[in-house]
């Protein structure tokens, strides 16, 4: 089978596509025809040989990899025969191999993926889709008509769901992206304003936007991008209001060495609160013998229903290398999917 593979850490040219014996898929697993697998900012550090949040460096060579979807083709000793023909979706966990035509997966993380959403939305839904509903499960009892959401990188994989998700309850939304084609996306996922976050007068743009409708500022801010963008946004924050926190952060991807923490004094003065919410406070905050699972199941059926919609943007699995550095450029909307 064709498969993407990283014998040396470095840039996304070393990404490349090989034929691979195919897996086998052992007691308790399936064999996944992949039709789609997503790409995560994760896998770009990883690439690089930068350790990130994982517990265990990456072993090369490696398949990258951790989100497919597509069509059970065999199974394993011990499994379900009638899982055969179904349309699945699963998170891999830490474990790779998802850049490739066929991925042998653990029976028990498989979700069968409703008949009208498609693979590509359901890669989107199993890993970012989770972990955006574990993100806002901690503005609750918002976001809700009295509040103004704040969304920075509202045309990521994460930020059009948060802006869709405030939307739909009703919230006030800002989304910030960069440049003209973007901006249009966040509009059309519901924002009742889209700026262009590299203006040096954007927070300027908010704030005479929040004046004009009498509002104070914003009451929830979702960072996921640190540095000089989450510092201006946490400023436009309304006393009361709350920064949430999520994300990896480093040097080249946010401008930063880390989150933007801001001081005590300053939380205390605004009376404003700063959380992180990735890790153990968001399996505890989802609850559940399976947290993880349970953010699962409510990010997919979000999205069967109609009220959550990714966007998208597609690659060629051999491609797999164009859509590393697109990601890295920051010339893509949504989540990265690869097709084989």
């Amino acid at each position: 089978m064709r498969a993407i593979r990283l014998h040396a850490f470095g840039p996304a040219e070393n990404l490349v596509c090989e034929e691979v014996p195919d897996p086998v898929p052992a007691a308790g697993e399936v064999l996944i025809e992949v039709a789609a697998a997503g790409v995560h900012v994760l896998d770009t550090h990883l690439r690089k040989g930068v350790q990130g949040p994982l517990p265990r460096p990456v072993e090369l060579p490696t398949v990258p990899g951790r989100e497919v979807a597509g069509t059970v083709s065999a199974v394993g000793e011990g499994t379900d025969p009638a899982l055969v023909g179904r349309r699945v979706v699963a998170h891999l966990g830490m474990n790779p191999g998802g850049y490739a035509a066929r991925a042998a997966v653990p029976a028990e993380r498989l979700h069968e993926v409703p008949p009208q959403l498609d693979f590509a939305a359901a890669v989107a839904m199993i890993g970012t889709g989770r972990t955006a509903m574990g993100v806002v499960q901690f503005a609750e009892p918002g976001p809700g008509p009295a509040d103004v959401v704040l969304v920075p990188s509202a045309a990521g994989g994460m930020g059009i769901l948060f802006v869709q998700h405030a939307k739909n309850a009703g919230a006030v939304v800002v989304g910030l992206a960069g440049g003209g084609p973007k901006l249009d996306r966040v509009r059309a996922a519901g924002a009742d304003l889209a700026v262009d976050y590299r203006e040096p007068s954007w927070s300027t743009q908010v704030r005479d936007f929040l004046d004009g409708r009498g509002l104070p500022g914003a009451t929830i801010v979702y960072d996921g991008v640190g540095g000089d963008t989450a510092r201006a946004a946490v400023d436009l924050l309304a006393p009361g209001g709350r920064h949430l926190v999520f994300g990896w952060f480093d040097a080249e991807g946010s401008g930063t060495t880390g989150p933007y923490e801001p001081a005590e004094a300053f939380l205390k003065e605004r009376g404003v609160t700063s959380t992180h919410v990735l890790g153990p406070a968001m399996m505890k905050k989802a609850g559940g013998e399976n947290p993880i699972r349970t953010l699962e199941l409510r990010s997919l059926a979000l999205a069967a229903e109609g009220r959550l919609v990714p966007a998208v943007t597609r690659f060629p699995l051999a491609e797999a290398a164009r859509a590393h550095r697109a990601l890295e450029n920051r010339r893509t909307v949504g989540k990265v999917v690869l097709e084989p």
